[in-house]
């Protein structure tokens, strides 16, 4: 077991360690710092260019742990991702062929390029961390992420997600384009040499592993949340299902991620306890990929996120 200062000064250091590859990131790297706290899944959406893949690359890297890539393609098959079991003539029977599931950190780069059937071989995975094939269960290890890049869906060639499939994402992050400056940090670094595909020259140095990963996690559960905060934190979950502006509020799940986020959040924070303002800032990554906005709203401008903004706006904060 860690203390939360010392997990406060690990999130730091991987800060550090994630800025030699990208800049300006630092709202991004924190929604996954909390995923990885809270046994959570990430979906990054932005256009193409925006860094989303080579922050998965980095993290992988800080972590010190097993790192796959799936490029998902509209002919992928779910094969492709969990494996299958293939017959050996030496051997003469089957053996398993495990596909890039098998790993701790799996980049699922353009998830909406793929058909719903595909992106479906991954629900099991990201919700039990095991993969049945053939019929036999095989658990994943442990950290097990998916962290998945998506384009905007009004861009050609891609496809929705479907509502279960976001359910299983902890969070959607919107990777926007960098401010002027920060765009031209980044330019400076490709002037003097930087090159994305060559991560070792950049030298990011490992600040945990997989048993430090669950030892963190260990003090995440332990965190505090007052009666009133979990009541807070109930009363926006529940506001979403009775907003007029809104025809799908959040799930149950919805509420049990939401708090878990608000627990490694202030942990990373370096508390031992959840404040309002931790729940109010998870709340938008945790539910603006699970509301669905009356159509009248929506033709009135209305966003996920100002959604989310006005649930919280009507529940009074707990003093």
């Amino acid at each position: 077991m860690v203390g939360t200062s010392e997990i406060r000064d690990t999130g730091a250091r991987i800060r550090v360690e994630l800025a030699k590859a990208v800049v300006g990131m630092d709202e991004v790297i924190d929604h996954l710092l909390v995923a990885l706290l809270s046994r959570g899944h990430v979906l990054l959406e932005g256009v193409p260019g925006t860094a989303k893949t080579l922050l998965a690359k980095a993290m992988a890297r800080t972590l010190s742990v097993g790192f796959s890539r799936v490029q998902m393609t509209p002919d992928l098959m779910p094969s492709d991702i969990i494996g299958a079991s293939i017959y050996d003539r030496n051997a003469e029977r089957f053996v398993l062929r495990r596909g890039p599931v098998f790993t701790n950190l799996l980049l699922a780069d353009e998830i909406n390029r793929a058909p719903a059937k595909t992106q479906a071989a991954l629900l099991e995975a990201m919700e039990e961390r095991t993969v049945t094939i053939d019929g036999v269960d095989h658990p994943l290890g442990e950290p097990f992420m998916v962290l998945a890049t998506q384009n905007p869906i009004e861009h050609e060639g891609t496809y929705a997600l479907p509502e279960a499939q976001l359910d299983r994402f902890m969070f959607k992050v919107l990777v926007p384009y960098p401010p002027q400056e920060v765009e031209a940090q980044m330019l400076g670094r490709h002037h003097a040499g930087f090159d994305p595909h060559a991560l070792d020259a950049v030298g990011i140095q490992p600040q945990m592993d997989p048993s430090a990963v669950a030892r963190c996690r260990g003090t995440v559960v332990g965190v505090e949340m007052h009666p009133d905060i979990q009541n807070y934190l109930l009363g926006i979950i529940r506001g979403t299902r009775s907003a007029s502006y809104l025809t799908l509020g959040a799930s149950p799940r919805a509420g049990a991620l939401l708090l878990a986020a608000a627990k490694a959040m202030a942990a990373l924070r370096g508390r031992g306890f959840v404040t309002p303002d931790d729940v109010k800032d998870m709340a938008y990554p945790t539910l603006r990929h699970r509301l669905i906005i009356h159509p009248e709203a929506e033709l009135d401008g209305m966003t996920p996120d100002m959604a989310v903004d006005t649930v919280i706006r009507a529940i009074p904060v707990p003093r």
